[in-house]
C-alpha cells in the first residue's frame, strides 16, 4: 500500500506538470509564431518480486514474472512545429515562412537567437527588427527616403526613391534551419537557441537547396495551439488527476481498517 501512495503521488505531481503546460499553451493561443508543446510520460523504475525468464522449477521458467511498478512522471515536453494559419495584415514588414527555417535574431548579447514570428518594423534608423528591438542577421536597413518596401520570396529587399523608377537592393534576408529543431532550447520573447540536441543552424537563401522554405509578405504565422485539442487534454489530465487521488483515498482507508484490527 505505501507504493500505492507514492505511485499515485507521482500520478497527481505528472498531471499537475501536464496541466501547467497547457495552460502555457491556452495563454499563447494567440502569440505570433507560438509553437505548442506536449507533455510526455515515462513509467518510473519497478520492483522484480520475480524476474521474467526466472527458473521456476529445474525444466520450466517463469513466462512473464512479477513486477510492480512506482509510478510515472514528465520526462519532457516536446515542440510540436506544425505550421500555425496564416493571416494577412498588409503590412510590408510582417513575413510568414513557408517551410521550416526560422529567422535569424541579434540579441542585445551578441548571440544569435531563432524565431519564426515575422512581426517585424522599422526602428528609427530604418533598421528591420523584432518588438523588442533586436535586428535582423544579416542587418536589412531602409533609408528615411525608401518607400515600396518589397521582400521577395527568396528573401531578397528592395525598395524605391521618390524620382526613381528602378529599385534598390537593401540585403537579403536568410534563414536557418536545424536538423532537429524540436531540441531548440526556448528563451521566451519567441526566441529560440540552438542546443546540442538541436544541432547547429544551418543557413540559406530562401528557396534554395537547404529546404527552408520561401518568405510571404504581408502575412503573419498565427499560433499552432489548438484550443480544442488543449480542452480535450486538460478534461483527461484532470480526470487522471481525480483517478490518482481516489487511490491515494483508497490506500489510506486500507491503512485505517489494518489500524483498527487490533482494536
Amino acid at each position: 500500500m505505501i507504493r500505492a501512495l507514492y505511485s499515485a503521488a507521482s500520478g497527481m505531481h505528472a498531471q499537475q506538470t501536464n496541466v501547467d503546460n497547457i495552460a502555457h499553451n491556452l495563454a499563447n493561443a494567440n502569440t505570433v509564431g507560438f509553437k505548442m508543446r506536449r507533455a510526455q510520460f515515462q513509467d518510473l523504475l519497478y520492483q522484480n518480486v520475480i524476474q521474467p525468464g526466472a527458473s521456476a522449477n529445474a525444466q520450466a521458467m517463469v513466462p512473464t514474472g512479477l513486477q510492480i511498478g512506482l509510478g510515472t512522471r514528465v520526462i519532457s515536453n516536446q515542440i510540436l512545429l506544425n505550421q500555425g494559419n496564416f493571416t494577412m495584415t498588409s503590412n510590408p514588414t510582417d513575413l510568414v515562412i513557408e517551410g521550416n527555417g526560422f529567422f535569424a535574431i541579434r540579441q542585445a548579447n551578441g548571440q544569435i537567437g531563432f524565431t519564426r514570428a515575422g512581426n517585424f518594423h522599422l526602428d528609427r534608423d530604418g533598421t528591420l527588427v523584432t518588438p523588442e528591438g533586436n535586428p535582423l542577421d544579416p542587418p536589412i536597413t531602409i533609408p528615411p527616403d525608401g518607400r515600396n518596401v518589397f521582400i521577395a520570396p527568396d528573401g531578397v529587399v528592395t525598395y524605391s526613391l521618390a524620382g526613381q523608377t528602378s529599385s534598390n537592393q537593401a540585403g537579403q534576408i536568410l534563414l536557418a534551419i536545424f536538423q532537429n529543431p524540436a531540441g531548440l532550447n526556448s528563451l521566451g520573447k519567441n526566441l529560440l537557441m540552438p542546443t546540442d540536441a538541436s544541432g547547429d543552424p544551418v543557413f540559406g537563401q530562401p528557396g534554395g537547396a537547404e529546404g527552408a522554405g520561401t518568405l510571404l509578405q504581408g502575412y503573419l504565422e498565427q499560433s499552432n495551439v489548438s484550443l480544442v485539442e488543449e480542452f480535450i487534454g486538460l478534461i483527461t489530465s484532470q480526470r487522471a488527476y481525480e483517478a490518482n487521488a481516489k487511490v491515494v483515498r483508497a490506500a489510506d482507508e486500507m491503512y485505517q481498517q489494518l489500524n483498527n484490527l487490533g482494536r
